[in-house]
């Protein structure tokens, strides 16, 4: 450790926040994958500038230490490790400017994370038609987020950064263009419902944010949040408090496979570079319904087998 000043950045780090500004803007990110990955590094030089540390110089075991006391702040294992690898990514990218000669956080010892688990609380079919239901009688923007959402699982940061300009059709789609996670440019239907239910929110506006606030201005993530749990609360929904715009993707990701779609297609549509992500998402894969065997079995008498 290098002994300073207590409560004050190191020498070494005196322009930390310009460090990491350089490393975001070397990244496609979402803003909100930013400012996560931001309060991920600040949280690191906190809790280094509180023991006189200087973050150039930190080991795995300090990262460790680190790791732990977040670990019992309350935070989930997957919400660690996300943290960790944010922080990974930051000093590898000191690493490739020359400042530091190796990445304390490849060496750590990170959270065990159950990939075949996924802590947001999901919804039945039944429950999902109950919130929209809520919506309609919400009003119009209610009703178009709610349904849009539904309708193509998307996540709530490539929801609001929508525009109306985004809206449009292509070979006899009614379709949207948005940004995806990673910076990548994708494109979904609009089902009828959806497309429906934005025109009538719409009522001919051609152009700014596609989900505005009273005042005009571009409706945020945490106005979907309360949203969500305000209509849940309203449709009768027991677990309300506990659901998210993410609790949405879950449905639409458990249904579509329960209708027998694909999991390539899913995958493609929800925008997972791994396939075990879709999966994870799928509430009902462990439902002896969807077992293989009776599909096996059923083509077999088919043929006349035995």
């Amino acid at each position: 450790m290098v002994p300073r000043q207590s409560g004050s950045l190191p020498a070494s780090l005196s322009h930390a926040e310009q460090v990491t500004e350089a490393w975001l803007a070397n990244r496609r990110l979402s803003e909100h994958t930013r400012a996560a990955y931001r309060r991920d590094v600040a949280s690191w030089l906190g809790w280094c500038a509180g023991r006189e540390l200087d973050p150039l110089r930190a080991s795995f075991l300090d990262v460790n230490a680190f790791a732990r006391q977040v670990e019992g702040s309350g935070l989930s294992a997957a919400s660690v490790a996300r943290r960790l690898s944010g922080l990974s990514s930051w000093y590898a990218f000191l690493v490739k400017l020359g400042v530091v000669p190796a990445n304390p956080v490849a060496g750590a010892d990170r959270p065990a994370v159950d990939r075949d688990h996924s802590a947001t609380v999901g919804l039945a079919p039944e429950e999902v038609d109950a919130l929209l239901a809520a919506a309609g009688r919400d009003g119009p923007r209610s009703l178009a987020l709610l349904t849009v959402l539904a309708d193509l699982g998307l996540r709530v940061s490539e929801l609001i950064n929508l525009d109306v300009g985004d809206v449009g059709f292509e070979r006899g789609h009614r379709s949207v263009r948005f940004v995806g996670k990673g910076g990548r440019a994708r494109r979904r239907v609009l089902t009828a419902a959806a497309g429906a239910a934005l025109d009538s929110y719409l009522g001919g506006r051609a152009e700014g944010p596609l989900f505005v606030t009273s005042s005009g201005g571009r409706l945020d993530r945490h106005a979907v949040f309360r949203l969500v749990r305000r209509l849940a609360r309203v449709a009768g929904i027991e677990s309300w408090e506990r659901l998210s715009p993410h609790s949405l993707r879950h449905a639409f990701a458990t249904a579509a496979r329960s209708y027998g779609v694909p999991l390539e297609d899913v995958q493609d549509a929800m925008g997972h570079a791994d396939p075990r992500t879709t999966r994870r998402y799928d509430r009902d894969r462990h439902n002896l319904d969807r077992d293989p065997a009776y599909r096996i079995a059923a083509e077999r008498a088919t043929r006349g087998g035995g």
